[in-house]
């Protein structure tokens, strides 16, 4: 089971993705990881969660801040 605080991040960058009409695919090789990652990181199934340097890269991806990801408020 992920933490409260992972999946609202998965969440918002889900979010994001989907506005820009990003393929998990295609994020992946942005990010350099793999697909299968990526759709780990989005299951629910499995631990598996962005990390500060993703996060990073995804808001370079994605072209907005590390912060967007991050809720205003603790979890």
């Amino acid at each position: 089971m992920k933490a409260k605080i992972d999946q609202f991040v998965i969440n918002m960058v889900k979010e994001k993705r989907l506005e820009k009409n990003i393929s998990q695919a295609d994020l992946a090789y942005e990010l350099g990881i793999s697909v299968g990652f990526i759709g780990k990181i989005e299951s629910t199934k499995y631990p598996s969660h962005y990390n500060i340097k993703h996060l990073n890269q995804l808001a370079k991806i994605l072209e907005c801040s590390p912060q967007d990801f991050l809720p205003k408020k603790p979890l």
